[in-house]
């Protein structure tokens, strides 16, 4: 059995790598990066459509990477810097389309839990990494919209970086619990 998901997911630049980070520091699980910051520091910030496929494919196998080291050791959950529903969200945003599989993909693995970051956090500019900070907001819309057709577990990470992280870890330990955590 696949050791529960929790999902750092929203716009960019609002603390999802770092509150990950957090999270598996506090909680000693494993964890999976973003895969798309490795691609991009690798391939360039000119991308186009035709990334979004190996973007996804990299994102879920490195996702798959690390359940099975939580898996392995016995952890009580996993930790993701993002997931396919980020992928797709993003693919639809920047090209107004996605790959199939990745839509459905993401849909088949819909994780346990949902850390959705709000945007009320200072803009940070991170090399080719961050590249539209009046977006945000849209970005954020379609998140929430995605996750709530999804029907996912959703709680909102917002204020200032203690009472985000404070936030998450109350929602991980409802999650561990078997309880349903306080949501928006």
């Amino acid at each position: 059995m696949s050791p529960p998901r929790v999902v750092l997911i929203g716009p960019e630049c609002t603390g999802k790598t770092w509150l990950a980070g957090e999270l598996t520091a506090r909680y000693g699980v494993p964890g999976a990066p973003e895969h798309a910051r490795e691609y991009v520091a690798r391939h360039g910030d000119a991308l186009t459509y035709a990334d979004v496929d190996p973007i996804g494919r990299g994102q879920r196998a490195g996702e798959d990477a690390a359940i099975a080291r939580a898996r392995e050791a016995g952890a009580p959950f996993v930790v993701l810097d993002t997931d396919l529903v980020s992928t797709g969200v993003y693919s639809r945003h920047y090209y107004g389309d996605c790959p199939r599989w990745i839509e459905e993909s993401a849909a088949r693995r819909l994780a346990e839990l949902y850390l959705l970051h709000h945007v009320d956090v200072q803009w940070v500019p991170d090399g080719r990494q961050r590249e539209a900070p009046e977006r945000r907001g849209e970005l954020f819309a379609r998140f929430r919209a995605t996750l709530t057709a999804l029907d996912a577990r959703v709680v909102d990470v917002v204020g200032p970086w203690d009472a985000r992280r404070q936030r998450a870890v109350q929602a991980v330990d409802a999650l561990l619990a078997g309880q349903a955590p306080a949501g928006r």
